[in-house]
């Protein structure tokens, strides 16, 4: 099947646990037929050991062996495969409360996230949180799947109580586009094939939606090319080479474009633009590149390149909706480091401005401090000046990650309010 000129769709999946998202994917790549025979052959032998019978879909997504123990999921799990139509890269993230950080991260990135809902338990405080944070994460498209029907008799008024429910709930969030399907995962109802249960569900199916749902243009037109990598190759011929690396993050760069510096403000022209394959006349987002310019002037690590007239904000200090991910809470007397794009940055909490209840979206101010999986609004300082974009208008430069100077893990993900 020939899929190199098909259009990518990101999406990943959410809920809470043992709602059923490892048998969903599991279940949408079997009856894609999107798995190769050895990859059954190995299901099939652990589902044999495990006491069961036929297949346990859930295994071709849990493949960390301490999952498969656990009979959970608790890591990003990506998984590739394609249709006729589309080719999809699936984050299968974690339901337990204290892997929502995982959420943020398989979700950081998506066109659209499938919310998973048990039938039996209907709305919980898990499926808001996941549907604050992808509403916080500006994915275009939320797909509801309220899965389980068969352990419910397929009731129509039961998936009809939780559909209405829910919406009201995210009606206050601004979600683009949101969809409603009833499923039963284990059965194959409305995932692929629409099945003989849910007659009375006149709307699309799961991979329908995934096949059609528009992917927006969530990068913003404006040129983002933050500098990685300053090559300076010490090999004959290449004496006087001196290349700038990194991925465009939004945008595009043309050979002859003026653009600017920052933070220094030194602008120049486009001399060449490099690849692999050779050289380029125009690169756009997100290709990895190397940029070759016509006059020689500082450049380092951290530094972005843009089109003079369309620059970020250079600033010190700003605004952010904080998801803190560490099971140790934010000291707000130590500092912390910021790593926006290819730059890091010392930084310290100036403001608590209110914490955010993912039950009623009520702001309660002035929080003394953040702890795990907890949602605010804060003010940060950073030591140097950092180039920001609102997260609305641009995922890259409008999002940082916090990380514990001590330990050096990541202890929280931001998305730029202002």
């Amino acid at each position: 099947m020939q899929t190199d000129n098909i259009e990518l769709l990101r999406f990943t999946t959410a809920g809470s646990v043992d709602d059923g998202k490892s048998t969903l994917i599991g279940r949408l790549l079997y009856d894609a037929k999107s798995i190769f025979e050895d990859q059954l052959a190995a299901v099939e032998r652990t589902t044999a050991k495990r006491g069961g019978a036929g297949l346990d879909l859930a295994l071709l997504t849990d493949g960390l062996i301490a999952e498969r123990e656990q009979g959970i999921t608790i890591d990003v799990a990506y998984r590739y495969f394609s249709t006729p139509k589309r080719k999809f890269i699936i984050a299968d993230t974690p339901g337990h409360e204290q892997y929502t950080r995982n959420m943020v991260t398989g979700a950081s990135t998506a066109d659209l996230t499938i919310i998973l809902i048990d039938a039996r338990k209907g709305v919980l405080q898990q499926s808001r949180r996941h549907a604050i944070l992808a509403s916080l994460l500006n994915v275009p498209h939320v797909v509801v799947a309220v899965n389980k029907m068969d352990l419910i008799d397929f009731s129509e008024s039961s998936f009809e109580t939780i559909r209405k429910d829910f919406s009201a709930f995210c009606a206050r969030l601004g979600i683009p586009h949101m969809y409603f399907v009833p499923m039963s995962a284990l059965n194959g109802d409305m995932v692929v094939d629409r099945g003989d249960n849910l007659n009375w569900y006149q709307g699309p199916t799961l991979l329908d939606l995934l096949e059609t749902s528009r992917v927006a243009e969530t990068l913003s037109p404006a040129l983002r090319f933050p500098v990685q990598l300053v090559s300076r190759p010490q090999l004959p011929g290449l004496h006087d080479f001196r290349g700038y690396m990194g991925r465009i993050e939004s945008g595009a760069v043309s050979v002859g474009d003026a653009i600017t510096v920052l933070p220094s403000g030194n602008t120049t022209k486009v001399k060449d633009i490099v690849t692999l394959s050779g050289s380029l006349k125009s690169a756009h987002a997100p290709q990895s590149i190397t940029l070759l310019l016509e006059n020689e002037i500082d450049i380092s690590r951290g530094d972005m390149i843009v089109h003079a007239d369309t620059q970020p904000t250079a600033t010190k200090e700003f605004t952010a909706m904080l998801c803190w991910m560490d099971n140790a809470p934010l000291n707000p007397q130590r500092k912390y480091l910021v790593k926006h794009t290819t730059h890091t940055v010392k930084a310290v909490f100036t403001q608590f401005d209110y914490l955010l209840d993912v039950n009623s979206l009520e702001q309660h101010s002035s929080p003394e401090t953040l702890k795990l999986n907890d949602i605010a609004q804060v003010q940060l300082k950073v030591q140097k000046p950092l180039m920001i974009d609102a997260y609305k208008n641009n995922r890259a430069t409008g999002s940082f990650i916090v990380i514990d100077e001590a330990t050096n893990h990541t202890v929280a993900a931001g998305m730029i309010s202002k």
